[in-house]
């Protein structure tokens, strides 16, 4: 035999050697996957149940909260129309107030079942957890900084709506702005003004509300008369105007008590103040006060009781004719008379007139 067939005969790769790595390989993965694959299983099992127990959690608990706000919708739309349902209940405003409750209570409820599941599914991966959690826990107090004029709106507006401290339909003083709710919003809240303005105000820049629509109200006025005026006849006359204002639709549901005479608020040389006060329907003392005024006003004309800023009383014609008749003249004067010694005094000096030399 040759040397170069030696040489290529002894450089040649057996095809026995090489199976027997190919089947030594094969059986080494095949021993690896018998061994891990109870692992594999157990982790995939775990990881489905995980999140089909999510699935399910989730699903139910919004259903749940769904039929809860439809319940609160269908009881507030059941007394609507009646006379409980006009002045203590406000459809719109439950219904904005259920939605707003039950959106935030269905988002809550889905970022803690999501979020727990999804890091019980980690943990089944053998996953460390605590790198993650601190990364989260600086990426939270970064985003809070940076957010923090939403997140603080957020908040002040979910409290404001599980407090129910204002709804739709009230008559509130923001601070910033007054005027009557519109829209109530987990981050801004919609006013609309005297004027017609619509004001946007975000919850978080409301440090003092005051509501003019919860309770009752108080409609106050302050008749002026002139001090020569009978206080007696004063008190009867607006008494009886306001009997009879509480007698007529649609005062007597407006108005929740009598009204009432508290007596003189102030005593001047010129005037005299009553002050007049009635307890009302909230958000109707204004209409109140002004029908109010207007009774008083036609009242105190029919019995000739006069207001401050009336036409002063004519004098009658025997007064008249009794009176001086030089009382419009003006007094003499003493330049009147051309030789007095103020006539005189008053009289400028001629000059003398130019000589020529």
């Amino acid at each position: 035999m040759s040397l170069s067939a030696l040489l290529a005969a002894a450089q040649s790769p057996e095809p026995g050697g090489s199976l027997d790595e190919a089947a030594k390989q094969a059986g080494n993965a095949a021993g690896w996957v018998e061994e891990n694959w109870s692992t594999w299983l157990n982790t995939g099992l775990r990881i489905v149940l995980i999140a089909a127990i999510a699935i399910v959690l989730r699903t139910a608990v919004r259903r749940a909260l769904t039929k809860l706000i439809e319940r609160m919708n269908r009881s507030a739309q059941a007394v609507e129309g009646t006379a409980l349902g006009g002045l203590l209940v406000n459809a719109e405003r439950r219904r904005q107030r259920s939605e707003a409750i039950g959106s935030v209570l269905r988002s809550v409820a889905s970022f803690l079942i999501l979020g727990t599941a999804a890091l019980m599914i980690l943990g089944a991966f053998q996953i460390n957890l605590a790198p993650l959690l601190a990364s989260a826990g600086v990426a939270g107090v970064a985003l809070g900084f940076g957010a923090r004029n939403l997140v603080t709106d957020f908040l002040s507006g979910v409290f404001m709506i599980l407090e129910d401290q204002y709804g739709v339909g009230d008559t509130i003083d923001a601070g910033v702005a007054s005027g009557e709710v519109i829209e109530v919003g987990l981050r801004v809240t919609k006013l609309r003004g005297e004027n017609g303005a619509i004001w946007y105000v975000r919850n978080g820049e409301v440090k003092r509300i005051g509501n003019l629509s919860q309770g009752w109200s108080t409609a106050g006025i302050d008749v002026h008369v002139r001090p020569t005026e009978d206080l007696d006849q004063v008190r009867t006359v607006i008494t009886e105007a306001a009997q009879l204002m509480a007698k007529d639709d649609p005062w007597t549901e407006r108005l929740w008590g009598p009204v009432e005479i508290l007596g003189l608020d102030t005593v001047l040389l010129d005037s005299m103040t009553v002050r007049v006060t009635a307890k009302t329907m909230p958000g109707q003392a204004v209409g109140v006060e002004r029908e109010l005024r207007w009774r008083i006003k036609r009242a105190f004309d029919e019995a000739g009781i006069r207001m401050i800023g009336d036409v002063p009383a004519q004098p009658d014609d025997a007064a008249a004719e009794a009176a001086d008749p030089t009382a419009g003249m003006a007094a003499p004067s003493a330049y009147a008379s051309a030789t007095s010694p103020q006539s005189l005094a008053a009289t400028p000096i001629v000059q003398p007139p130019n000589i020529s030399k």
